[in-house]
């Protein structure tokens, strides 16, 4: 497979060794802000890509006895159902939920083999209201920006966190409609749904602005076999494609691309 852009790629054997990488750049981005008395702000998405990352995360975190206490958790996106004041967050405990992965694959990875005070916060898990959602981006700027996103593209659709195909570039947070392939997606990153009619229809989502806009730096993951036509998409592209949410990372500050070696294969 051959890029046809300028993003720098990196080829990684395995998705332990991606995760590996990517956790050793992020500690050492904590390091950094801590020098320069701030917090150290992690886009990050739910479900199934990142999942190495975390756990490299909590692994090297752990080695070292590392203080993760500055460290800020900004979840890309979340659920809505129907609340009698209009849309809602959905309940916290439910199996789909991005806050309850936030907490559960996340901060209790990230925090198993740290002391307290050393420990990432709960008050350091961030997502988006519905009632205000213009108050992330708003937070996110007054915070300094995200230093590192961790970018997801969905296999089917290429969408960024809730983003579907036809989003535009400059969109900030805001409630979206999830698309078909969108839904479909999160059947595979939450195996507790048991047919598409469970999924919501409705999510709050960072946007694609927000994320090109917002952020110091960006890396898409990309690993396994179903995201081998993510990845080729992803290199043939040239620009920013709306048809193909996850081409903002040619708008971003600093990007990169990183797979492994299944992911890089041509598919089949």
């Amino acid at each position: 497979m051959r890029s046809t852009i300028a993003i720098p790629v990196t080829v990684h054997p395995t998705p332990e060794e991606l995760g590996r990488a990517i956790a050793q750049r992020i500690l050492g981005g904590i390091e950094r802000a801590a020098e320069e008395n701030r917090r150290y702000l992690l886009g990050c998405p739910a479900g199934r890509t990142a999942v190495p990352v975390y756990a490299a995360l909590g692994a090297l975190a752990g080695m070292t006895r590392f203080d993760l206490s500055g460290l800020v958790l900004v979840m890309m996106d979340e659920y809505l159902v129907d609340g009698p004041a209009g849309p809602a967050l959905c309940d916290p405990r439910a199996h789909y939920s991005c806050r309850r992965f936030a907490e559960q694959e996340i901060r209790a990875v990230v925090n198993a083999k740290l002391p307290a005070p050393r420990q990432l916060p709960a008050a350091g898990v961030w997502c988006p209201a519905p009632a205000d959602p213009e108050a992330y981006d708003r937070r996110i700027r007054d915070a300094g920006g995200i230093d590192l996103f961790l970018l997801a593209s969905g296999a089917s659709d290429g969408h960024v966190a809730f983003n579907p195909p036809g989003s535009s570039a400059e969109v900030g947070t805001g409630i979206v409609a999830l698309a078909e392939g969108t839904r479909r997606d999160n059947m595979a990153t939450f195996p507790g749904f048991a047919a598409i009619a469970e999924v919501p229809r409705r999510g709050i989502s960072i946007g694609l602005g927000t994320i090109a806009g917002l952020s110091r730096a960006s890396v898409m993951i990309l690993h396994g076999a179903h995201k081998r036509q993510a990845a080729r998409r992803l290199l043939e592209s040239r620009d920013f494609d709306p048809a193909w949410p996850a081409t903002i990372l040619h708008r971003c500050r600093h990007p990169e691309i990183h797979l492994d070696a299944v992911a890089a294969q041509e598919a089949a």
